[in-house]
């Protein structure tokens, strides 16, 4: 197993390190946001191990630009913020699992074998479908009924956002922090112009429409 570690304590990192070493993984080290970002971008790890609070560049910010790339790397937060909000905000943000210091190798070890594990048994998602939507993630093209429909980056982000959690609603508060990096409202109507413009290309001219308003809740895509 090879692991990333990225953390700005030493004494902590130097702990970690040697313990992985025992039990046979291969881990480098980052001690602050931007080499941890530098490292993990190369890819070739099995699962990053990722402290919250770090210089330069916070590990939050890490994981959203990770998987805003398309880096599906399983990450172990590793954080002294242990607060139900701090947890939620962490797998929200990509995150796969969360422990909070201080914390037993044991567990941290286990964790990291099940992490590893389930990469594994994942093929990479390469295209998403809802209906006759289809969306190609290498190609970066979406087609309705075999029609390609052209999308600007950001409303490829934000369809692609929605098919993955097609059949749910998704609040305005999930978009701003998913699709526009946003951690509060700035009380702009960039939303709703996005989603606007996103179902004239997508239903217009289709009999069933797949973009819904649920009023006072947010949008979901389905049938």
């Amino acid at each position: 197993m090879r692991v990333l570690l990225v953390e700005d304590d030493p004494q902590l990192a130097a702990f970690v390190l040697k313990a992985l070493g025992e039990v046979g993984a291969v881990a480098d080290h980052a001690g602050d946001g931007r080499e941890g970002l530098f490292l993990a971008a190369g890819g070739g790890y099995d699962v990053l191990i990722l402290d919250r609070m770090l210089p330069k560049l916070d590990g939050l910010a890490i994981l959203r630009t990770l998987r805003a790339s398309g880096d599906s790397t399983p990450v172990l937060i590793l954080s002294a913020l242990g607060e139900v909000e701090d947890r939620v905000a962490g797998l929200r943000a990509g995150g796969d699992d969360y422990l909070v210091k201080p914390f037993a190798f044991s567990e941290l070890h286990a964790r990291l074998e099940a992490l590893a594990r389930r990469r594994v048994g994942e093929a990479p998602t390469t295209r998403l479908q809802v209906a006759d939507l289809d969306m190609d993630l290498l190609a970066r093209e979406v087609r309705r009924g075999g029609s390609l429909i052209p999308l600007q980056p950001r409303e490829f982000r934000l369809l692609e956002y929605l098919m993955r959690h097609a059949g749910q609603v998704v609040t305005r508060t999930m978009l701003l922090e998913q699709v526009w990096d946003y951690h509060f409202d700035p009380q702009t109507n960039v939303i709703d112009v996005h989603i606007s413009r996103l179902r004239a290309k997508i239903d217009k001219g289709h009999e069933q429409a797949l973009l819904h308003t649920v009023r006072g809740a947010g949008y979901v895509l389905r049938p």
